[in-house]
């Protein structure tokens, strides 16, 4: 049975973008959200085969330090023409890489090599796994998903990490050159919201929030 998330959470994340990010989201259901980095407690290592996994060892270990319900997201970019990668390893590759430019010009490299080079072979999918785990052991999963293509060279300075390389299906714009609102707003009218991150969060949202 599903509970309803209230009052004060930890988001488990130490990226100063997914903070600002799941703020927003939260911010409508009277959420107040403390991050993981603020609170100084460890990441944990990420030792899951899949989005999921990983993000239920964030958010159970956040709970368990703060002893407070935790909100944790696993997202990643999931190349069809690599094989699926960089997938969980999304963030590796780019610390690898040394920065987000130099990780998409990779991806744009060994796209390449391998004959991509038609829209159509470059198709990748954005997945978003958010996990709610609270102090007693209980917890929520939920998955979202959204497909596109990969373009070269990147486009736009807006949002962060693969964001600039990323064009969704039935769009011009990659999530590079979209506002905030436009990538992650979920629509007033209960349609699917654009973002894989905000996807998973509707769904979330239906299950464990109330509007405040």
């Amino acid at each position: 049975m599903t509970r309803l998330l209230q009052g004060r959470i930890v988001v488990a994340t130490h990226n100063a973008g997914k903070l600002r990010e799941m703020r927003e989201l939260l911010a409508p259901y009277g959420i107040e959200a403390v991050s993981a980095g603020e609170l100084g407690l460890a990441e944990p290592d990420e030792t899951a085969t899949d989005f999921i996994g990983n993000a239920l060892i964030k958010a159970e270990a956040a709970a368990r330090a703060a002893n407070l319900p935790a909100f944790a997201d696993d997202s990643g970019l999931c190349v069809d023409g690599l094989n699926g990668d960089p997938g969980i390893y999304s963030a590796r590759w780019a610390k690898e890489a040394g920065d987000y430019d130099r990780v998409m010009a990779k991806i744009d490299g060994l796209l390449i090599e391998r004959g991509c080079v038609a829209p159509e072979q470059r198709r990748a999918h954005f997945v978003s796994a958010l996990a709610v785990a609270w102090p007693d052991g209980h917890r929520e999963t939920f998955e979202g998903k959204v497909f596109g293509i990969i373009v070269a060279p990147p486009r736009g300075t807006a949002g962060f990490g693969y964001d600039p390389c990323f064009l969704p299906d039935g769009h011009t714009r990659t999530f590079g050159e979209m506002t905030s609102d436009e990538k992650h707003g979920i629509p007033a009218d209960g349609s699917q919201a654009l973002s894989h991150r905000a996807r998973a969060f509707q769904m979330l949202a239906a299950a464990c929030l109330r509007k405040a």
